[in-house]
């Protein structure tokens, strides 16, 4: 991150057990990069500076992983002879299958 402008930071009460000390103090911490829109949030400890902290730790990560560009995708070609031993699967596989139909009566042909 260049800039400070480029990201909003928010206070407010974090959720959950902790009695008094949690529901009268802003502890959690919401840290919003505003060019991408990613947040990142952080409310594990009472202290706002460390979970300031945590929060921006959180979002650089997050934006050196958006940053990051994928490797494209090369498909491999397949050899001959794994062809053919799929191949050679697939007719075993339909030859047990044809094997489990009903045998067929005298009467019916």
């Amino acid at each position: 991150m260049k800039k400070d402008k480029d990201i909003k930071i928010e206070y407010y009460r974090s959720r959950g057990p902790g009695g008094q000390r949690k529901n009268k103090k802003e502890t959690a911490v919401r840290i919003r990069h505003i060019p991408t829109g990613i947040t990142a949030v952080a409310t594990e400890t009472r202290s706002q500076a460390r979970n300031r902290s945590l929060a921006l730790e959180r979002l650089k990560q997050k934006l050196r992983k958006a940053r990051k560009k994928k490797k494209r995708r090369i498909p491999t070609k397949i050899s001959p002879a794994v062809k053919e031993r799929i191949l050679k699967q697939k007719k075993k596989r339909s030859q047990a299958k044809k094997l489990r139909q009903k045998v067929k009566s005298w009467d019916e042909e």
